[in-house]
């Protein structure tokens, strides 16, 4: 039928095949077509999700129509349809995107027009081209993603795009799925070797080897803090960051990992305050930290964070990352620790804390100048009015920032604040003006809110009061994971608190949180929070067989982050140096991988040589192959009608041409007659004493050589003959 006939029909699929009734048995076509479709689906899909809605629908709208097409065996929609849809997807991404250039834009487009593609699914070339789309849309999953899971999806996912090429190559009879999946396994488990080879050894040039900068998942920090934004990340139950501890583990109330530290305050965003990079210190050379308490040891896996402050336990004093050489470099100004970059990729840092230690850093406190005591003009001004109020009671006139600190904290205790995931909605005013009541509004109103209310409120509260305060942003808390010993800290474990300035002493944490909800400090490891409703009544259905499957989960992606995204050029060289392999930089590892290349390409030729077809003969043919040698040896071609080795009868007939001037009368009669018998032998049965003919034949083929070898010997050499 024109115009709908596949990539496999076309390459001659039998007639009776095209003419069976679709409801007794599907085509060849429609079979490997909807096989070419689901391997395509796979490479998509987790695209979806990301590409803009239009796209997305179009997408598995034309996927469908194109699998009912393949399952009735109906002819394809016409050509100009798809030249409209090929214009109006072009139009699209330009409109969605502004542009038909990078990742997003090239993603979007090449989806689309293979989806597109697969409705103009004729002959085993589109096949190619769809196939080879898969392969391209499968490899750019992992500019998004590098999880193992996504990892195992895309193996499958190239797997039965192998056994649609390998369908593709077999257009004839009807081949079955499972023998292509196993021709495409086999060609997977021979490149393996090689792919391991090249990974282990394959040198990490940056930047051809490094992540996109966008790469990977994003944990929720910011260094701008938005009413709203922390209760939001609540309910991200994605991993932030993996901590090992040498030796025993801090309790709960004390896992406090200090992110970006807020200081400027515009009535409803807080921004945070950073030095240039080369003004900040390393390690223990910075402004006056007091070490106390114990020092301890631990180890951080840092998911992305697209910041260049670097939530390290509170406390941390020394930090260096690992492995060095591809690691950003670091720095610290009081606790916070900031990094030369932003972070785009995954980080792992040894650090030491203690988790005593007080920042005493001046920086910024002079007087009447101080950025701590910044707050917007005319804005909550109840709240300024009872914070006044309270400062000017005859105890607190002349206290020092700790006995007011201790007054707030109790005024949240008795005043019934409620501790929440919902609170009211603190989006701006009008016209997207900003609203000059939240926290007027939170700390005399509702009195419900999150811990970003509690600790802005305490902060714009104390700065009232002419006592410098900041709000620290980062996460508390952590989950164990009892199969490998690592805390996971997730980005529902954002976390806000404050630091107030005490003289003599300098900086103090004070979670206001903790004086309404203490459980949220303290809570236990596996109690997560919850929202309530829906997501709540889930959250607490958790089975313990689901948090033991989750920490399985989590312990292997941390090993697959650890052993395989994070390999780099010091492991690499580590490796090498630990098999007793002196390799020193990039060129030497370039050349232990053409080392490799070569050998093993050898070792392909050699199994490919081995595996050759090879010619068996006959014992009977092996004694005709010893005449034939021996007949030509005389200078006398070879029967040209018969393939070689020539039957002894043809050789007579052949002899008998051959001029007396290049064969003796003599010898020619003893070829004839001993040819003749050999020709009697072939197909004579044994004789009567048991000699069977191939022995007899044997030794008449001995006895013409060792004539023949006579002969030769007796002839004058040409050299002699003048």
């Amino acid at each position: 039928m024109p115009g709908h006939a596949g990539p496999l029909a076309r390459q001659g699929l039998g007639e009776d095949m095209m003419l069976m009734p679709r409801a007794t048995r599907m085509t060849r076509e429609g079979r490997d077509t909807l096989w070419l479709l689901l391997a395509l689906a796979m490479s998509l899909t987790p695209h979806l999700g990301r590409l803009p809605l239009w796209c997305s629908i179009g997408t598995v709208l034309a996927l469908l129509w194109r699998a009912r097409l393949a399952w009735r065996d109906t002819p394809l929609p016409p050509r100009w349809l798809l030249f409209i849809g090929l214009a109006a997807s072009v139009g699209l991404t330009l409109s969605s995107h502004q542009s038909l250039f990078g990742r997003e834009a090239g993603i979007t487009l090449v989806t689309v027009l293979a989806a597109l593609k697969t409705l103009e699914l004729r002959a085993r070339r589109d096949a190619f081209v769809v196939t080879c789309l898969g392969f391209f849309l499968a490899f750019t999953q992992f500019l998004y993603s590098q999880s193992i899971v996504m990892a195992l999806l895309m193996l499958a996912t190239t797997w039965a795009l192998l056994s649609s090429l390998v369908l593709a190559q077999r257009p004839l009879g009807r081949p079955s799925l499972g023998s292509a999946l196993k021709v495409a396994g086999q060609s997977l488990l021979w490149g393996l070797p090689l792919m391991l080879a090249l990974y282990v050894f394959f040198p990490r040039l940056s930047p051809l080897w490094s992540l996109p900068s966008d790469a990977g998942n994003k944990t929720g920090l910011s260094d701008r803090l938005k009413l709203g934004h922390v209760s939001e990340l609540a309910l991200d139950d994605t991993i932030a960051m993996r901590v090992r501890f040498d030796g025993t583990a801090p309790r709960p109330n004390q896992l406090y990992f200090r992110g970006p530290v807020l200081t400027w305050f515009d009535g409803q965003t807080w921004t945070a305050r950073t030095l240039p990079f080369h003004q900040q210190s390393r390690g223990n050379d910075g402004p006056a930290v007091q070490a106390q308490g114990r020092a301890l040891s631990y180890q951080i896996t840092l998911e992305p964070t697209r910041l260049r402050s670097l939530p390290l336990l509170d406390g941390t004093l020394d930090a260096a990352p690992t492995p060095p050489a591809t690691q950003p470099d670091m720095r610290r100004w009081g606790l916070d620790w900031y990094a030369a970059r932003p972070v785009g990729e995954r980080i792992q840092v040894n650090a030491q804390a203690w988790l005593g230690a007080r920042d005493t850093t001046v920086e910024g406190l002079t007087p009447l100048r101080s950025p701590y005591l910044q707050l917007p003009q005319g804005f909550n001004p109840r709240t300024l009015a009872w914070a006044r109020s309270l400062r000017a009671r005859p105890k607190l006139a002349q206290a020092d920032a700790r006995t007011v600190a201790a007054t707030v904290l109790q005024h949240i205790r008795t005043e019934k604040f409620v501790y929440t995931l919902n609170p009211e909605d603190d989006a701006p005013g009008a016209d997207g003006r900003l609203e000059p009541h939240l926290i007027d509004r939170f700390w005399l109103d509702r009195r419900m809110g999150f811990c970003e209310h509690f600790a802005t409120a305490f902060v714009v509260v104390m700065r009232s009061m002419d006592i410098p305060a900041r709000v620290v942003t980062g996460f508390q808390g952590g989950e164990l994971n009892v199969f490998d010993g690592l805390y996971v800290v997730r980005n529902s474990d954002a976390h806000a608190w404050a630091e107030f300035w005490q003289e003599g002493q300098g900086w103090i944490r004070i979670d206001p949180t903790a004086a309404v909800a203490p459980e949220r400090i303290e809570r236990s490891t596996g109690e997560r929070l919850t929202s309530g409703g829906l997501a709540g009544v889930l959250g607490e259905g958790q089975s313990q067989w689901w948090r033991t499957m989750r920490a399985y989960v989590d312990a292997g992606n941390h090993r697959w982050n650890t052993w395989v995204l994070q390999y780099a050029r010091e492991q690499q060289l580590n490796l090498l140096q630990n098999w007793g392999v002196d390799a020193r930089n990039w060129a030497d590892l370039l050349r232990i991988c053409a080392i490799i290349f070569v050998v093993i390409s050898l070792l392909g030729l050699t199994w490919l040589w081995w595996q050759r077809p090879r010619v068996v003969h006959s014992p009977w043919e092996q004694t005709m192959w010893r005449l034939h040698r021996s007949l030509i040896s005389l200078g006398i071609s070879a029967p040209s009608a018969c393939p070689a080795p020539a039957p002894a009868l043809a050789w007579a007939e052949h002899l008998r041409m051959v001029p007396d001037t290049r064969l003796p009368a003599d010898l020619r009669h003893f070829l004839l007659q001993q040819l003749a018998i050999l020709d009697a032998l072939r197909y004579a049965p044994p004789s009567s004493d048991g000699t069977l003919p191939l022995r007899k034949a044997k030794d008449r083929v001995k006895h013409i050589r060792l004539r023949i070898g006579a002969h030769r010997r007796s002839r004058p050499h040409p050299s002699s003959v003048r």
